[in-house]
């Protein structure tokens, strides 16, 4: 019974004349769509001579503002293919500095760096016409990641609703976590090793002597200028005796 089945409404159907005219419903379909765009303009552009035009916030290839950066390695942290590392380079000064690096061929243009980035250095960018003949050209430095023109809307600001706003019926209240999550210390773990104030990129973090141990040494703690702090962990991370921790806003 199966058998007779599938042969009746399959085999016995594409004999038919009527089932094998099921071609030509693509081909129809095809000729409209011919006699459509010799009437109109082509929906087709002659790349590369043509190009689509692209938004400024389109997320090609990340750039870099070099004078922005700070060196705080939250592009590093956020990325998703471990594309990025800071290298040392040179500033306008002579200087040696730390600013990203990007190997364009594991980049995922997500954006996450320019969108994490606290001040803003590291921008998306137009372009995505990024083929190379070798592995090595992919790889950016500071200097190459550089965007001429780069513009406000190149930037990716990461702001959240916070509940207490939710919570006072100010839901339309937009906020940076990093204007507003900061550091806190818990002073019976720190050893005043100084480490937190040494790897802090903006210098937000200072040690301050409160009073000497029983071996006459003084005791040092860290603290934080809020206002320049951009919240990158820094600190946080590199504590040897997990005496910092980032209290969230809510």
């Amino acid at each position: 019974m199966a058998w007779s089945k599938y042969k009746t409404e399959y085999i016995d159907s594409d004999r038919s004349p009527a089932g094998s005219l099921w071609v030509m419903k693509p081909l129809w379909k095809v000729f409209r769509f011919f006699c459509k765009t010799v009437v109109h303009r082509p929906v087709t552009i002659l790349y590369p001579y043509e190009k689509m035009w692209m938004p400024e916030n389109y997320r090609g290839r990340p750039g870099l503002r070099f004078d922005r950066c700070v060196a705080c390695g939250m592009c590093a942290k956020m990325c998703p293919t471990a594309c990025i590392k800071l290298v040392e380079t040179e500033d306008a000064s002579g200087q040696k500095v730390m600013r990203p690096q990007i190997n364009l061929g594991r980049c995922a243009m997500c954006g996450y760096c320019a969108e994490y980035c606290p001040l803003d250095a590291m921008t998306v960018t137009p372009e995505f016409e990024l083929a190379e003949y070798t592995r090595e050209d992919l790889i950016y430095g500071p200097k190459r990641l550089a965007y001429e023109g780069a513009t406000e809307k190149m930037e990716i600001h990461l702001e959240q609703t916070l509940m207490s706003d939710i919570k006072n019926g100010n839901s339309e209240r937009r906020i940076s976590p990093f204007k507003t999550d900061r550091p806190v210390l818990d002073a019976s773990k720190c050893i005043s090793c100084k480490k937190c104030e040494k790897v802090c990129p903006v210098k937000a973090v200072k040690m301050v002597e409160h009073g000497v141990n029983e071996k006459g040494r003084p005791i040092l703690y860290p603290e934080f200028n809020n206002d320049a702090c951009i919240c990158c962990e820094n600190c946080v991370e590199d504590c040897p005796k997990d005496a910092l921790r980032i209290n969230e806003v809510l």
